[in-house]
């Protein structure tokens, strides 16, 4: 089977008018070339709708001189509002201007879309599920996203179980979907790049088992590309199919409420070598948080070319909080002003909703007390947008904006945006603290993939 899924192919919002989608695509495609050709270089996928993790990665790129790529998962954006109370376009929108204020121009974005598929409807029937799924596919190439992944790899309410023929199909009607949707472009907007696969971890982490996930295999890796290939073809989408540029495939890398699996090379090494014969693809490797950098420079050299992070930055947004509630309760502890309760209101949020957490977290009630809020599954960051959380965190940043912190406080609770500080890169103002604390994640992505302007 020819596998050419790296050319110059990307797509753009009409309202546009531009080739900045192209600009942007076109620069992320080049790295993945090159990786595929010599295992060097990759890109790191912001995971994220948390409006300050966005600023703190954009921070990173204009530093870098990088695109920023930025995904939403079908949960936290979709035609409904998902967690994050966005739909595609007032998603775009939101990344787009932010951008522009920090002054990242605009063909330096790249927006994708993670997780495209019935996941947040699998209740439903197929049928539903997969025409609600469709619909948000169409949503966001509208609004401008890039890059699909497509992955209807959870089964819906009737399935039982899902074959990977029945995947690979799935998947071609939403890139059926998403390629009619980009028909409607204007000429000069340019068509997505896509990444598929069926061994897909669920997103926002795993529940883990005692065992761990099992490494795919180079015999499954050319199974499913073929597998996908005729699916494609079947739908006349050969077009498409030259724009696949990445396959997901589970490394054994995973993380868990206390667990981090890392990654290892030996285990993954025949992944390594598998697309040889596959021109131009290369791996997509999700549930990357928490690695080690050494671990995450490796994976790149073996040929996961993306990497994905998400929940350890809201985690990083979260300990720098409350380092800093703490900071304000020792400026302020004498005091008449009143003290922002950040963390009740958080949990108060997270107890009054347990949706989002009640599967991911077991054992005893002191257990499930301290994962809710530091766990590294970080469900935590389903509810920063609650209204008395974010009133909460305003008070926090009113009350520390309201004098200098004094230094030595941040040395005690935040120690290494102390030494920022000290070195003049960023100012003792709350906003600038969390945003460090963020881009220290960052930072490991950036050199793990050796960014460097393009």
């Amino acid at each position: 089977m020819t596998q050419s899924g790296i050319n110059s192919s990307g797509s753009a919002r009409p309202a546009a008018g531009t080739s900045d989608a192209h600009d942007s695509c076109a620069r992320f495609q080049n790295v993945l070339r090159r990786n595929w050709q010599s295992g060097k270089g990759g890109v790191y996928a912001v995971c994220s709708a948390h409006p300050q993790v966005i600023d703190a990665a954009i921070r990173q790129s204009i530093d870098d001189n990088s695109v920023l790529h930025v995904e939403s998962t079908s949960s936290q954006v979709n035609q409904f509002g998902g967690y994050s109370g966005q739909t595609p376009n007032q998603f775009a929108q939101s990344v787009k201007s932010a951008a522009q204020r920090a002054g990242l121009p605009p063909e330096r974005v790249l927006l994708g879309g993670d997780h495209l598929g019935p996941f947040p409807w699998r209740t439903e029937a197929a049928h539903s599920a997969m025409e609600k799924a469709c619909e948000l596919v169409r949503q966001c190439v509208f609004a401008g996203y890039q890059k699909i992944h497509l992955d209807p790899s959870m089964a819906c309410a009737g399935d039982a179980g899902l074959s990977e023929h029945t995947i690979a199909t799935r998947a071609a009607i939403l890139c059926d979907a998403a390629e009619r949707a980009s028909g409607d472009l204007p000429p000069h907007c340019q068509r997505p790049v896509y990444v598929i696969g069926t061994e897909v971890p669920a997103p926002g982490g795993e529940v883990l088992t005692s065992h761990g996930p099992t490494v795919t295999t180079a015999a499954d890796v050319h199974r499913t590309l073929e597998i996908f290939h005729h699916a494609f073809q079947e739908r006349g989408l050969a077009s498409a199919w030259e724009r696949v540029v990445a396959l997901v495939v589970q490394p054994g890398v995973d993380f868990g409420a206390d667990t981090i699996l890392d990654y290892d090379a030996s285990r993954a090494r025949p992944l390594s070598t598998a697309l040889s014969t596959h021109a131009g693809v290369v791996y997509e490797a999700h549930s990357t948080d928490y690695q080690s950098p050494a671990a995450l420079a490796q994976m790149v050299q073996d040929h996961f070319a993306i990497l994905k992070v998400g929940p350890w930055l809201t985690f990083a947004f979260r300990e720098a909080v409350l380092a800093l509630s703490s900071i304000e309760g020792e400026l302020f502890k004498t005091s008449s002003r009143r003290l922002s309760q950040v963390r009740e209101a958080l949990e108060a949020a997270m107890m009054q909703n347990p949706a989002h957490w009640r599967s991911y977290y077991q054992g005893d009630d002191e257990q499930v007390r301290r994962s809710l809020i530091y766990g590294y599954s970080d469900r935590c960051r389903y509810y920063w947008n609650e209204s008395p959380v974010q009133d909460e965190l305003g008070r926090l940043i009113s009350n520390l904006s309201a004098s200098p912190i004094p230094l030595s406080l941040i040395s005690q609770y935040l120690p290494e945006e102390y030494k920022a500080i000290r070195s003049g890169p960023i100012q003792p103002v709350p906003h600038q603290i969390i945003a460090e604390h963020i881009r220290q994640v960052l930072r490991v992505y950036a050199a793990s993939c050796a960014i460097q302007a393009v």
